[in-house]
């Protein structure tokens, strides 16, 4: 063999190896991704159930008089705020 067609050799040959690698880490980025949007998934899950705990420690303290009068107005506006919001949904329904 000549000496261009060694090379061409070696070209194809790292180029096939270079592809392998690049079929390998498309395969590694596609698992990443799903890990990561499953990652996600769970940390919303999760801030949601902080969020519904909160809520409940906030109505026991205020049904055991435990909250403060900053406490207890900072609790009303989320309800109101949470009652403007279900009032606009059902005017959206309603649409």
């Amino acid at each position: 063999m000549s000496q261009i067609e060694q090379q061409l050799k070696r070209i194809q040959n790292k180029l096939q190896e270079l592809l392998k690698q690049h079929t390998l880490l498309l395969k590694e980025n596609q698992q990443l991704k799903k890990d990561l949007s499953e990652s996600n998934s769970q940390q919303q899950q999760q801030r949601q159930n902080i969020e519904e705990l909160k809520q409940r420690v906030n109505v026991l303290q205020l049904s055991n008089g435990e909250m403060n009068s900053a406490d207890k107005k900072e609790f009303e506006k989320r309800i109101n705020g949470m009652i403007k919001e279900i009032e606009r949904c059902i005017t959206i329904l309603g649409e």
